[in-house]
């Protein structure tokens, strides 16, 4: 009795071995592509929207730029960058690195190294130095966008002829900007272990020493606030009707705290706010208040019945 011949085993096919690895090949090339076409996208794009600011009256230059990041993000590093708009504000860094995720290009992060110049069109320039200091910003196309800005062990010096700067030096301090409902935008301003240059009743409040400074803000009418430069954005935003209404306002130093709310506070022909806040002056332990009644802010002073608490914040 015979078998029947068996067939012989047909060799292993080798394209699933391969294609694995081919898809990856060409997942790698797609994303490569993508990366420095996005590249090509975003210096175009910063070139078109550069060039765009200097017709409107910026000055806007740096040494050198470079942009890498490649394969999962987008990073522009700017040697000595400067930015100044037409009223006379002006920004610089001797080095600025920035970067976004290629899946989030409208969210950008930015550390400045070695600090930053602050340039005043009254005062002069200030030279900020700290441990660290960054800033994200996201949606641009909102009133306000979304801006932090976040410094840790911080200085502020003036060269000689320059305005004093108010803040000389804090431990920390963070503004925050964002956009709220009903045109309405929030600002958070907070600086710890901060020495300023205080007059009147913040002064005596300090007693000489290292204070805590608080400032949330609404704001409304915010689609209003644009303009050429700096002071005809907050005049167009007054004159449509922009007040400022202080949620919460605090200065504190050693045992002592002030505090201030209210609104809504408007601003003047000078650029200061006006208005009125309620204000009480209390013991920062025990919490029992020694002093209260409203802030009067009118004519670029700030006072409490009797008392001058400083000049009134001025926006321009």
């Amino acid at each position: 009795m015979t078998l029947p011949e068996r067939e012989r085993a047909r060799k292993p096919r080798r394209r699933g071995l391969f294609l694995p690895w081919l898809l990856m090949i060409l997942l790698v090339v797609g994303w490569s592509i993508g990366w420095f076409w996005l590249k090509g996208e975003a210096i175009t794009r910063m070139d078109a929207g550069v060039e765009q600011l200097r017709r409107q009256g910026y000055d806007i230059a740096w040494q050198s730029r470079e942009i890498g990041g490649f394969p999962f993000r987008l990073d522009v590093n700017l040697k000595d960058a400067r930015i100044a708009e037409p009223s006379g504000w002006a920004l610089a860094a001797d080095e600025l690195k920035g970067e976004a995720w290629v899946y989030r290009l409208d969210h950008w992060v930015a550390v400045a190294p070695t600090g930053v110049t602050l340039t005043r069109p009254e005062g002069g320039p200030v030279a900020v130095k700290a441990t660290a200091l960054r800033g994200s910003l996201s949606g641009v196309d909102q009133r306000p966008p979304r801006l932090s800005i976040e410094g840790v062990n911080l200085t502020f010096e003036t060269p000689p002829g320059a305005k004093p700067y108010p803040v000389e030096s804090a431990n920390r301090l963070e503004l925050h900007l964002r956009p709220g409902p009903n045109d309405q935008g929030g600002v958070l301003f907070k600086a710890e272990g901060a020495k300023l240059r205080l007059t009147g009743l913040p002064a005596r409040v300090a007693q000489g020493k290292p204070v805590s400074v608080l400032w949330d803000l609404t704001l409304a009418r915010m689609a209003a606030f644009q303009g050429r430069d700096w002071p005809e954005a907050v005049r167009n935003w007054r004159d449509a009707g922009g007040v400022v209404t202080v949620r919460e306002a605090s200065i504190r130093g050693g045992d002592a705290l002030l505090t201030a709310d209210g609104g809504p506070l408007r601003v003047d022909p000078n650029g200061y706010l006006e208005g009125e806040l309620k204000a009480s002056l209390k013991d920062a332990k025990s919490g029992g208040q020694a002093l209260g009644g409203a802030i009067a802010l009118r004519d670029g002073k700030s006072t409490l019945g009797p008392l001058t608490v400083g000049p009134a914040p001025r926006l321009y």
